[in-house]
């Protein structure tokens, strides 16, 4: 028993001097590497290149991190990054202590990386919006110091992409990375740098949901409009409406884009439409003047009667007013009056030409009612005279029967010529509507494979 307490104590004794031996090396380890770094920065001058000779070329290695973009600002043209900068030199000799935070190997290697939101001028090019890709460039070098005295090369042949946190709007396809070499005006000395190309594709989905949707189901209002009855009133309204909710879309468009010569693809959408519907507003003013003609308007000329009346209305299936393509009942029933009208002129025809051969026969008609009458009722001439002069009487009637005959008759016409008119501004309609219907639809094929 006393010799496993013996045993046990020995043990705790070693363990209690082996903690301590270690915090005294851990306090001089620290107590060394503060004399060490104190001894190695001593007399140091960051306002120097650290090179031991001021001949040579001190070699930085570049090498670029992008972590996010922060915002893209199309109309300012300037980009915003995270990026975590990498910047690798070797140096002999250390003299005074450095206020910033790098990393010190022990053959001397230093390693700084430093996080950095960079703002750079990117020139935007939004001819394509919303479908558009754009080149920015990010680069590096030396103010200070020309090519003979820092060069800069990089690590990499492309940034790092590594750590990048996804953008919703922007997707990355590539950072390649090269050096440059660049003489200036101003000095003899060359200039090198490292120039990062970030190409980004624009993610269309928002755009396309939001401005091009929209304007595409607007813009195929715009034909219906010649399908609106011409006595409704409305035909007019709605393409301006049209044209209305087409102006604020270009007005949104025109806040995000930057004052450019260059047009975006969806602002030339916005345009060609809006020039459509205008076109379209005023193709319905002059068809609803022709509708309108009534009875003081010319005739419908004969080539029209041939091209619009004979073979448009076929191929646009339009029929008369109150006509249906699938009412032959109303066919026959307008047969049937028509022959009614034909009789009925007829008969007046008939009527005419007995009225005409009754005033030429005047002298006939004496002599027979003056015999009629002297057998049946001893009737004398002086009598017969005066039942004659009610023939005059009956002629005036004639010639007022055949006034208000000449009236309808003028009437039917011009009720004719009106309706011609209608069938006329209702042919140019459908055509019109079907023209407008096919633009449309082209243009938005067009655009849609951009997408593609």
């Amino acid at each position: 028993m006393k010799r496993n307490s013996l045993s046990s104590f020995s043990v705790s004794l070693w363990l209690l001097f082996t903690a301590v031996m270690l915090q005294a090396v851990e306090s001089a380890k620290g107590k060394y590497a503060h004399m060490l770094f104190n001894e190695l920065f001593e007399d140091y001058s960051n306002a120097l290149r650290p090179v031991e000779d001021t001949d040579k070329v001190l070699n930085v290695t570049l090498q670029i991190t992008l972590s996010q973009i922060k915002d893209m600002d199309e109309r300012n043209q300037i980009l915003s990054a995270y990026l975590w900068i990498r910047q690798s030199w070797a140096d002999d000799d250390f003299s005074e202590p450095v206020n910033t935070n790098v990393v010190l190997r022990y053959d001397g290697k230093i390693t700084w990386d430093a996080p950095a939101i960079t703002k750079s001028s990117c020139v935007v090019d939004v001819s394509y919006f919303p479908f558009d890709s754009q080149q920015c460039n990010l680069t590096f070098g030396s103010w200070t110091y020309n090519g003979n005295q820092v060069d800069i090369v990089n690590s990499l042949d492309s940034g790092d992409l590594s750590d990048f946190i996804e953008d919703v709007e922007w997707e990355i396809h590539g950072m390649p990375a090269v050096k440059n070499v660049i003489t200036y005006g101003c000095c003899s000395e060359p200039y090198p740098d490292v120039t990062f190309t970030l190409i980004l594709k624009r993610k269309s989905s928002f755009y396309i949901f939001n401005l091009l949707l929209p304007c595409i189901l607007i813009s195929f209002l715009a034909p219906l409009g010649f399908y609106l009855p011409a006595d409704s009133g409305e035909k007019v309204s709605l393409g301006v409406t049209v044209l209305l909710a087409l102006t604020v879309f270009q007005l949104m468009v025109a806040e995000i884009m930057p004052p450019s010569e260059n047009v975006p693809l969806i602002g030339k959408y916005y345009i060609a439409t809006m020039t459509m519907i205008t076109a379209s507003t005023a193709l319905t003013i002059i068809i609803m003047n022709l509708h309108h003609c009534g009875s003081e308007a010319k005739p419908v000329p004969q080539w029209a009667r041939v091209v619009i009346l004979d073979y448009m209305s076929k191929i646009f299936f339009v029929y008369d007013v109150g006509e249906n393509c699938t009412s032959p009942k109303r066919e026959k029933e307008e047969e049937h009056k028509l022959e009614g009208d034909d009789g009925c002129e007829g008969r007046h025809k008939e009527v005419r030409s007995h009225l005409s051969n009754n005033r030429n026969d005047d002298c006939d008609l004496k002599e027979k009612l003056n015999g009629n009458l002297h057998k049946s009722y001893g009737v004398h001439g002086e009598n017969v005279r005066e039942t004659v002069n009610c023939c005059s009487c009956y002629k005036m009637l004639i010639k007022n029967i055949e006034y208000i005959a000449n009236c309808v008759r003028d009437h039917k016409a011009n009720r004719a010529k009106g309706i011609e008119w209608k069938k006329v501004a209702k042919v140019m309609d459908r055509f019109f509507m079907w023209i407008f219907f096919i633009m449309v639809f082209f243009m938005s094929v067009l655009i849609i494979g951009k997408a593609a």
